[in-house]
């Protein structure tokens, strides 16, 4: 019997958002101390199977390496776990005693995860944990090419939820993905918040839905390099951090713009670090594959450089751990400077940091408003006056970006879902955590007695009244008084 793949598919989000309902109804009257316990069991779940998860997502998608996306979920679980694991999320979770004010959490209900294909196992595990210590439900959506991975680390997440304790439907994930399961997931009327990890026409989708949403834009992140900078440690960061998971995370730099009085040294350090400038032609076949119509080619994101030379047709070392073209163009008709989600690099020479500056303003304008920049400098005082005037929500400083900006090498809360603020038509522009997934209540006691004033105008009338000359004089009023009593006869 045939049946059709899109009734199919929302059939079955139907289904788990029925049972999300009930379980979230159950989730939300357990203790901090059971809600805790779930979250740990989960962790110490994800920390076991980090190694086969990471497998199956490269073996599904093609995209990245194996132990780069062992690392990112063995973060997603050691990392965030660390970070949300003494917080309250039940009951009272704050007490301002001077202002006698209490913080009442609540969780929002059934959250609707999206997933992409880029990291489809490190997301499910850091938005399954943040949702159950939120005590809420969620039910996951992937992308069709990455689905039985996501669907895998669903699967351990929710089996280690529900020996803990967890009521069963906690976590569920569509296993039959398509775009209409993912369109009813976002709008059906069970939803009540949706936290989307996608390219932009998902995002978009998500925010269009009409249910609250936590969204992320695209990471065109440039990154600055002072004439101060630590060349060989920048340079290291920066190798490590682009090419990590073949640079599938959206914080991962994707232009340096380089002072031009180091721009040789930084040149030769990067080449001995693996770095392979090419040539005018080389750069123009590369660019040939950097887009398909109007959008990021798919067969490029989290290709190894030897992969992308083999695409482009062009002949690379084979020691190549990262592919470098020269640029002084910004905009859409220029590939290379535009977010690659691969080992591929565009470098700008400036003469300053006010040009500096400008170039990446308009790298961030172009697609990455409000995600992340980089700069690696010694001087603090522009450090500060950089970070000030760029528009993003994280300024990595002296770090590879793609590890300060998920919170792994900075003091920024560790995330795998990066807000973009309005800069980037999200709604919040931080790193999303279980605060996010919380209806916060105020309980606030009467501190002081609201005081009635009088109008300013009614004052003035008052005043002038009492401090007014009398019209008539003493003499003439007695004369009245005298008249008004004869005429009724007092006298």
């Amino acid at each position: 019997m045939y049946l059709d793949t899109d009734l199919e598919s929302i059939q079955e989000a139907r289904e788990n958002l029925k049972l999300a309902k009930v379980a979230q109804k159950a989730m939300a009257n357990m203790t901090q101390d059971q809600v805790d316990q779930i979250v740990h069991c989960m962790t110490q779940a994800a920390i076991r199977e980090a190694g086969r998860l990471a497998a199956m997502a490269v073996d599904e998608t093609g995209y990245g390496k194996m132990e780069d996306k062992m690392t990112k979920n063995l973060f997603s679980a050691k990392d965030v776990y660390e970070s949300i694991k003494d917080k309250k999320t039940v009951g009272i979770i704050s007490r301002d005693e001077d202002k006698k004010l209490l913080l009442a959490a609540e969780p929002v209900g059934v959250v609707a995860g999206i997933i992409p294909s880029t990291n489809p196992t490190s997301t499910v595990i850091f938005k399954a944990l943040i949702a159950v210590k939120s005590r809420n439900a969620i039910v996951f959506s992937p992308h069709p090419s990455a689905a039985k991975c996501t669907n895998e680390a669903a699967k351990v997440l929710k089996e280690a939820a529900n020996k803990a304790g967890a009521p069963d439907g906690i976590i569920t994930c569509i296993t039959k993905p398509t775009l209409a399961s993912a369109q009813e997931l976002m709008k059906h009327k069970d939803t009540d918040l949706i936290l989307a990890t996608g390219g932009p026409g998902m995002v978009k989708a998500a925010y269009s839905s009409g249910k609250p949403a936590y969204g992320v834009g695209p990471g065109n992140v440039p990154v600055y390099i002072h004439s101060s900078a630590n060349i060989a440690k920048a340079v290291s960061q920066i190798v490590h951090s682009k090419t990590f998971d073949y640079g599938t995370i959206c914080a991962s730099e994707q232009a340096l713009v380089v002072d031009k009085a180091i721009k040789n040294k930084v040149k030769s350090t990067l080449e001995q670090a693996g770095a392979y400038f090419l040539d005018d032609y080389e750069k123009q076949r590369v660019e040939a594959i950097i887009l398909r119509g109007s959008g990021l080619n798919p067969d490029i994101v989290g290709r190894s450089p030897q992969a992308l030379a083999k695409i482009a047709g062009i002949v690379i070392p084979d020691n190549t751990r990262l592919l470098v073209a020269e640029e002084t163009n910004i905009g859409k008709n220029y590939p290379i400077s535009l977010e690659k989600l691969s080992p591929i690099l565009a470098f700008y020479t400036v003469t300053n940091e006010q040009e500096a500056g400008k170039v990446c303003d308009e790298l961030l304008e172009i697609g990455g408003l409000g995600h992340t920049v980089g700069i690696h400098c010694e001087d603090q005082q522009l450090i500060e006056s950089f970070g000030v005037q760029q528009k993003a929500s994280r300024v990595v400083v002296n770090s590879g970006t793609t590890f300060g900006g998920i919170g792994a090498t900075t003091g920024i809360s560790p995330s795998m879902t990066l807000g973009c603020g309005t800069y980037g038509n999200n709604i919040s522009s931080d790193n999303i955590g279980p605060e996010h997934l919380l209806n916060k209540k105020r309980i606030a006691f009467g501190i002081r007695e609201m005081q009635n004033e009088e109008p300013a105008r009614n004052t003035a009338y008052k005043e002038s009244a009492l401090n007014a000359e009398p019209s008539v004089s003493k003499d003439e009023i007695m004369e009245i008084v005298k008249s008004v009593l004869k005429e009724l006869n007092f006298n």
